[in-house]
């Protein structure tokens, strides 16, 4: 259904750098790189950063977020440890979140420009997600 994603960074080099150690987790890696925008992707780029020198930091509550499909509980967990080791911030720690349709695991972070990234799996069944988390 959808393509391709995009955000807005402030500082193209410094984000680059963010995503490149956030989004290895999840194997995607940097395959595009122009002037003003870097492309991630497995086989074509499915996330794009885009600078805008003049940008105002997303605001926290504008509701915003993207989300990227994980394919376990473990690369979740991965993918929320390397973005905060390349300076983001959590904004959810990786976790089961049991709701009424659908049981996933996910874990949110938000990068330098107050981009709200999230990583989601659906776990089968709770003693792998637990044994996951034991091992992160």
């Amino acid at each position: 259904m959808i393509d391709h994603v995009s955000v807005g960074v402030s500082d193209l080099q410094r984000a680059a750098r963010f995503y490149e150690r956030t989004l290895t987790p999840l194997g995607l890696s940097r395959l595009v790189t122009r002037l003003a925008t870097v492309g991630f992707g497995r086989s074509y780029p499915e996330f794009w950063i885009n600078l805008r020198a003049d940008l105002t930091p997303v605001q926290r509550d504008s509701g915003v977020h993207i989300c990227l499909r994980a394919k376990s509980s473990g690369e979740v967990d991965a993918f929320h440890a390397a973005a905060l080791n390349a300076g983001g911030r959590s904004d959810g720690a990786p976790g089961l979140r049991p709701h009424d349709r659908v049981r996933y695991y996910a874990a949110f972070i938000i990068d330098h420009d107050g981009n709200r990234i999230e990583a989601v799996t659906f776990p089968s069944d709770d003693s792998n997600v637990m044994g996951t988390r034991a091992k992160a």
